[in-house]
């Protein structure tokens, strides 16, 4: 199968009279509350640093952003910018996980990339709370939207492979307790050389339904999805051979990063998931799929 993609696309532009979100909008988290959709996307302007912007929508296609960003650099360790998030609502609660890019790493490595969370009760106004590893190559992680064991539970990368850790304050992430969840498949050709989360995994009936990415040698991004254990989510029921979607249009071949399909969002909305995605690093795509299709799918193909 493959996803449907929008015949408004794409949904979200650069603004050029916006010195922060000038040149490229993409890689949006979005999130379904109160009736309203909530997109939190990455953005670049003049000095090409890297902040995450807000925008709302009723009806998911249609879009109005705030002027300024939400969520900007604010020390060494970020300087570089903010980037890639992904949402989780869960108790009475956000959780924003995002990227940290700086010119100072944290930690004991020489590696400027961390793992970040940051909470808020409106999503608008965010905490920073810290970083889930420090000093190592990981990002691409999210929360899980409900706690396992009275424990959050959160995928990351640690290249190549995607790692589960716990928490039960998301400040103390015990190494003891991750593992690693699944990797790269050498023989498959578009999950050969690199795999990471999407967005935010939905339960169903038959388990989780988890979305990622994945590029090859050629460097070109496709999206995969797969079927996780209900109770133990860092075991993979299923894992179909082939991806569901891959870069077609002409702006999602050509871009600031040519040849990506980049999702942090697949938003359950009635019977369809909405997946928002990047398209070559440089606009904000959406495409669609039926509920059903998916998971049948994620268990079978």
């Amino acid at each position: 199968m493959q996803l449907l993609r929008s015949s408004i696309n794409p949904v979200l532009l650069p603004d050029p009279t916006s010195d922060w979100e000038t040149y490229n909008v993409f890689n949006p988290a979005v999130i379904l509350s109160q009736g309203l959709f909530h997109m939190f996307y990455r953005a670049q302007g003049l000095d090409w640093i890297s902040r995450i912007g807000y925008a709302v929508s009723e009806d998911g296609f249609t879009w109005n952003r705030l002027r300024q960003p939400i969520l900007v650099p604010q020390d060494a360790s970020d300087a570089r910018g903010v980037e890639d998030p992904r949402v989780t609502a869960i108790g009475n609660e956000f959780i924003m996980a995002y990227t940290a890019y700086g010119t100072q790493p944290r930690g004991a490595g020489q590696i400027g990339i961390t793992p970040m969370f940051a909470r808020s009760q409106n999503l608008v106004r965010w905490e920073r709370i810290g970083p889930l590893v420090t000093g190592e190559d990981s990002k691409d992680h999210l929360v899980f939207p409900r706690k396992f064991g009275g424990a959050y539970l959160a995928f990351h990368r640690r290249t190549p492979v995607i790692w589960s850790a716990s928490s039960n304050d998301l400040i103390h992430w015990s190494e003891e307790q991750m593992k690693p969840v699944f990797g790269i498949r050498p023989e498959n050709g578009w999950d050969s050389v690199q795999v990471g989360s999407a967005g935010v995994p939905i339960e169903t009936d038959y388990g989780w339904l988890f979305f990622y990415h994945a590029y090859d040698r050629f460097h070109t991004y496709r999206l995969g999805v797969c079927m996780l254990e209900q109770e133990d989510p860092t075991a993979v029921i299923h894992r179909p051979k082939e991806p569901i979607f891959e870069p077609n249009e002409l702006w999602e071949l050509r871009g600031d990063v040519p040849n990506v399909v980049f999702s942090c969002a697949n938003v359950l909305v009635g019977d369809e998931v909405y997946v928002y995605y990047g398209g070559a690093d440089h606009v904000i795509g959406l495409a669609t799929a039926k509920l059903s299709d998916l998971i049948d799918f994620a268990r079978f193909e």
